[in-house]
């Protein structure tokens, strides 16, 4: 059983959880940053964390894992295969959420929902919504960070490894700027 602490000690070691001044995709600036594939480029601690969510679910019936790309491939992968499941991913096709490649969702299908980082939950209720139109009985959501400081509700049992309260703020008002704090830019457009 790893503890919110121990998955925090291995976010920070591996510089999943970075701390400074960053500019966010939204505009906004923050003390904190979680950047996934820092800790997600490392199989054996990507297998330890989705150990722990299975363990959570490990009494839930789950019969299919379903995750968003990207992270959630590799989630739904090793959750999956935990769990004895098949795992499959959704992906966007014309800037809706779909399942492709063939994947099926049976008719009444036990269905865990799994994703890396959750702020707005938005992808999350993409990937339920899917599930639902297939058919699927979503019993959970499975998460490695909620850093929306627990706002998100999706209406279902979730689990989060970690849960963050990261602040962000409009650059006007942005104490770490008026301290003289470097802005780093993070994100997948970004640079260190």
């Amino acid at each position: 059983m790893l503890t919110e602490q121990e998955v925090m000690k291995l976010l920070e070691e591996t510089e999943a959880v970075l701390h400074g001044h960053f500019l966010l995709t939204s505009g906004l600036h923050s003390p904190m940053y979680v950047e996934k594939f820092n800790v997600l480029q490392h199989p054996l601690y990507t297998e330890k964390l989705c150990k722990e969510l299975a363990r959570r679910y490990k009494d839930a019936g789950v019969e299919l894992v379903v995750g968003p790309v990207t992270g959630g491939i590799l989630l739904a992968h090793e959750v999956g295969k935990e769990l004895g499941t098949r795992a499959i991913f959704t992906e966007r096709d014309n800037g809706k959420m779909t399942l492709k490649r063939g994947f099926q969702i049976p008719e009444g299908c036990k269905v865990l929902v799994v994703e890396d980082i959750v702020t707005t939950g938005g992808s999350v209720v993409e990937v339920m919504d899917v599930v639902r139109e297939h058919g699927g009985d979503i019993v959970g959501v499975g998460l490695l960070v909620d850093r929306s400081g627990g706002k998100v509700d999706f209406g279902v049992r979730t689990e989060a490894l970690l849960k963050l309260d990261v602040k962000a703020y409009k650059p006007e008002e942005c104490p770490l700027c008026k301290e003289g704090k470097e802005l780093t830019k993070r994100g997948s457009t970004g640079k260190k």
